[in-house]
């Protein structure tokens, strides 16, 4: 059998753990894609139903400055939902399971929807903000355990690609949103409260075929020491009976742990043998949200109108910033085994801060030329491209490739709650940052990519192909570099135990 036979074999073997990553993606990553770009079309309906409501309630219009603050604080919200449920994520899949933490999970956006859609028929602006926490709850619960299921159920060759599917499922979410809000469909006054209710659908899809689905594998053998139902899941995902290798590999996984706590949000933060992992982790987690890629997101039509594209085209050119993103997010999936994650997102990030520095220029001289605006746009859908080759796919990565298995589940509170919190920065303050500084609120992000890349091409080991331990081992370099060899070796044991 050649080489091609065998791969393929490979593949087909493996069907039903590519249809659970549809099912896990629908409910997961999905929904905060889709969250993150749906606000965007029904912003003037929304708008003009706070001053509907205001008027209703205190017999006069409300001023434009608190129209604003209330707007930035329904966008920026999201985020702190998620930052409650990035902490969740650390408790609650160790005390009920993988499984049961999504079903539950599901509840609460079904939920949320619930209460968009009763908004208007109740005259409640604060409904929306009630619902739109309930979706960041959602949000931040779903992203974790959807990544930590995956591989947790994948086989060592695939679970690089499988953990990518959560970018790439956070790019279609994207895409959808912004095609129901284009005006043909969703995006009108009638059907408003429905758009920003329409996370109910795959939550509900994801509740009624996850059931089918067996809990993961590691969970199921090492949490509860179900060895029998660890097997029989194994065997039902991959269709193989021959799990030898992988069912010694547990084994050795929960005889380390027996005795041994899972480390604490305290201890990942202060302990020195994880300095450096912890820098690592900070610094592109945040990069994520303070490269400005969701400011692009947030306020594309503004700043599509920067550009001076008129009104009726704007809903189009950000469909294709979405598919633009899916595309080249699902390019990084291939390459990022091939390259390498350091190159990967180092020379993202550099990249990404030269051409808003250009953009920054060009928006400066668009009133110069007529095809300038054109050049503009262009440049924006360069930052997208960058992004999504580069960091957009790599930050799904780093928290399992920097940090042994008792340090993860700490290590995803840590990286989930700087996310979300730069994210709701982001929200709240970069419509005032347009306001007062223009084109030159690129400047801020330019700032951060810039540092961002120097820090990763300059200090940041290579992960690609190596085990944890070697992981462990280079960053052990820059943890110890000015102690003894004799205390180095002793903190790298205790670092090493899971």
């Amino acid at each position: 059998m050649g080489h091609y036979e065998v791969y393929l074999k490979f593949q087909l073997q493996h069907w039903r753990l590519y249809l659970l990553s549809l099912v896990l993606g629908i409910g997961g990553s999905f929904q905060y894609g889709i969250q993150v770009s749906v606000i965007a079309s029904p912003a003037v309906h929304i708008r003009s139903f706070v001053n509907h409501t205001w008027q209703l309630r205190y017999g006069a219009p409300v001023d434009d400055a608190t129209n604003q603050l209330i707007w930035s604080f329904i966008v920026a919200v999201l985020s702190l939902g998620a930052w409650a449920g990035a902490i969740h994520s650390g408790s609650l899949p160790v005390t009920y399971g993988r499984k049961k933490t999504l079903l539950f999970n599901n509840v609460v956006a079904i939920v949320a929807a619930l209460i968009m859609i009763f908004s208007r028929m109740a005259q409640s602006f604060e409904m929306i903000l009630l619902g739109r926490f309930l979706y960041g709850y959602n949000v931040g619960l779903g992203l974790s355990v959807h990544l930590m299921y995956l591989a947790e159920c994948s086989p060592k060759k695939l679970r690089g690609v499988m953990t990518n599917t959560g970018s790439i499922f956070i790019g279609f979410g994207k895409i959808m949103g912004q095609i129901i809000g284009i005006k043909e469909l969703m995006g009108t006054e009638e059907m408003w409260p429905y758009l920003i209710a329409i996370s109910g659908i795959p939550a509900i899809l994801q509740f009624v075929t996850l059931p089918f689905f067996p809990e993961t594998p590691r969970y199921l053998y090492i949490d509860k020491g179900d060895t029998e139902g660890s097997k029989k899941a194994l065997q039902w995902l991959w269709q193989e009976d021959n799990l030898k290798l992988e069912l010694d590999d547990m084994q050795k996984e929960r005889e380390s742990t027996q005795g041994e706590k899972a480390k604490t949000v305290k201890d990942v933060l202060s302990s020195r043998c994880v300095r450096w992992q912890l820098l690592t982790l900070i610094i592109p987690c945040a990069g994520v949200q303070l490269c400005g890629i969701n400011a692009l997101y947030f306020y594309a039509f503004d700043i599509f109108r920067e550009s001076g594209v008129p009104e009726d085209q704007m809903h189009y050119l950000s469909i294709g910033l979405g598919a633009t993103e899916l595309v080249t997010v699902t390019l990084c999936s291939f390459l990022i085994d091939r390259v390498g994650r350091k190159k990967l997102m180092g020379y993202g990030y550099l990249l990404m801060g030269i051409t808003m520095c250009a953009l920054t220029v060009m928006l400066s001289i668009k009133d110069l030329n007529s095809w300038i605006p054109y050049v503009n746009i262009a440049l924006i859908f360069c930052i997208i491209c960058i992004y999504g080759l580069g960091p957009a796919g790599v930050s799904m990565a780093l928290p399992a490739d920097l940090f042994l298995q008792a340090w993860r589940p700490s290590a995803y509170v840590v990286s989930g709650s700087i996310n979300w919190l730069c994210m709701f920065l982001v929200g709240m303050l970069f419509s005032y940052i347009v306001n007062g500084l223009g084109q030159f609120c690129f400047l801020i992000f330019v700032a951060y990519t810039i540092l961002s890349a120097a820090f990763l091409i300059y200090f940041v080991p290579e992960t690609k192909g190596k085990t944890m331990i070697e992981i462990m081992e280079d960053f052990n370099k820059l943890n110890f570099k000015n102690r003894g060899a004799d205390i180095e070796r002793t903190d790298v044991d205790l670092a090493t135990k899971f």
